[in-house]
């Protein structure tokens, strides 16, 4: 077990590691980009990474606090489903309705990977080839249908 301070940096080191691992990388449209931090230009529309004790986790979160425009944003990208799969090569979890670890409603759309650690540093190969992947994917997608969202935020 560790304590507060050693897995805070245990989690800073993983998500150093994986943006140097990410940085030669450029976005779908040739730019340099922060991968770790990626910004959607759409507000209340986040791509999250989250890795902890026994999962990683990649997501989109839409998170607008009216309820009414999160199911309208999660709508918009029911529709573009069958492209999203295509993109991402796999199908995701879709939750119109969630909470995130805060108590917070939001809609998401996840993939998960579970029996691997952030404080096993030999899971860290897995953690990034997971992540590596899906969002280069999602940026990808993004790319495609950012506009439709910039139309109706």
């Amino acid at each position: 077990m560790y304590s507060k301070e050693e897995a805070s940096k245990l989690r800073q080191q993983f998500w150093i590691t994986f943006g140097k691992y990410m940085k030669p990388i450029p976005s779908a449209e040739g730019l340099e980009i922060n991968w770790v931090n990626y910004k959607t230009g759409v507000k209340h529309i986040f791509f999250k990474m989250n890795a902890e004790q026994r999962q990683v986790i990649i997501s989109i979160d839409i998170t607008h606090h009216n309820q009414e425009i999160r199911a309208l944003y999660f709508k918009q990208f029911k529709a573009f489903k069958m492209l999203f799969n295509e993109t991402l090569n796999e199908d995701w979890l879709w939750e119109a309705e969630t909470e995130n670890d805060f108590g917070v409603p939001l809609a998401r759309i996840s993939a998960t990977l579970d029996g691997i650690s952030i404080f096993n540093q030999n899971d860290w190969q897995a953690l990034i080839s997971f992540l590596k992947p899906r969002i280069i994917a999602l940026d990808q997608f993004w790319v495609d249908v950012k506009p439709i969202f910039e139309s109706i935020s």
